[in-house]
């Protein structure tokens, strides 16, 4: 059988971290040079972002392949499927910390939920910089850089907040160049709380009409939402949410398709097929055989 999809944790990729392995920040240049199997489709245990200044080919992220543009920044969250086929010289940033990195810092351990860039939806993880901010955001790298290379007890803590800022200021960009409503706005905060939802239920509840009593909406008025910030339907996000975790599922060469089927509690085997199939326009089978050629 052809190798599952691997897995890394940051002590299996770093060389070089502090904090007891939480993060990891280099050039990428020197990322890429000593971590040659990295190109090769795998996953992560922890959030890794990237800032590429020089370089291009192309990025993959959930299966979905974006062209490497410089002073673009790719956010990734723990699980989510990436690979890179690069051209030229590369060279930016990469920073990767674990999922407690933030933990001793921050009060509300969901903070980091409320970045559109980190919703583990990949259209939303690649964010391209306006020139207003390319300066103040490299000098933040460049900052990060320098204090985890001094041997000083506070140097994590301002590794933390100019994390922050960076989050901060990519989310104003965000917002600037969207059409969304602000942040305050009602129908805003209800997208985002059922964006929530589906994440932790997609595989146990699949209509729009299950979810609507956390939410104390009426089913057309959250499908009204859910077209009007995204333009698509309520059930369209629950579904895509659904084939995302399959192709998740199916990398893994581990599981046959009747676990994962089971897994994503679909009666039996053959609705699952179906299912994947209308959406996708391939078999499961089929999808697998493609996504696991490349990792050989």
């Amino acid at each position: 059988m052809k190798p599952a999809i691997p897995v890394y944790d940051i002590c299996a990729i770093a060389q070089k971290t502090i904090d007891e392995n939480d993060l990891l920040i280099e050039r990428f240049s020197v990322y890429l040079q000593t971590r040659k199997k990295l190109w090769l489709p795998h996953r992560h245990s922890f959030y890794h972002l990237v800032m590429f200044t020089k370089g291009g080919g192309g990025h993959t992220i959930d299966f979905v392949q974006f062209p490497v543009v410089p002073f673009q920044i790719y956010f990734m969250i723990p699980g989510q499927v990436h690979s890179w086929d690069f051209e030229g010289e590369m060279d930016g940033y990469v920073i990767n910390f674990s999922s407690e990195f933030f933990q001793p810092f921050l009060k509300d351990p969901d903070y980091l939920d409320q970045f559109s860039f980190f919703k583990g939806n990949c259209e939303s993880s690649v964010v391209s910089l306006t020139e207003s901010e390319r300066e103040r955001i490299v000098m933040l790298f460049e900052y990060m850089l320098e204090e985890s290379a001094l041997e000083d007890k506070g140097k994590t803590d301002i590794i933390r907040a100019l994390l922050l800022e960076l989050f901060i200021r990519v989310d104003r960009i965000v917002l600037s160049s969207t059409s969304q409503l602000p942040k305050h706005n009602s129908n805003y905060h209800i997208l985002r709380e059922y964006q929530r939802l589906i994440d932790l239920h997609f595989a146990t509840l699949k209509l729009p009409g299950e979810y609507v009593s956390f939410l104390n909406v009426t089913v057309d008025h959250l499908n009204e939402i859910c077209k009007e910030f995204l333009g698509q339907s309520s059930g369209q996000l629950i579904r895509n949410r659904i084939l995302l975790e399959a192709k998740r599922l199916l990398v893994n060469a581990d599981l046959s398709i009747s676990e994962i089927a089971y897994q994503l509690n679909f009666s039996d085997n053959s609705y699952f097929t179906k299912f994947f199939k209308k959406y996708t326009q391939i078999t499961p089978e089929s999808f697998r055989k493609q996504a696991l050629i490349k990792v050989v």
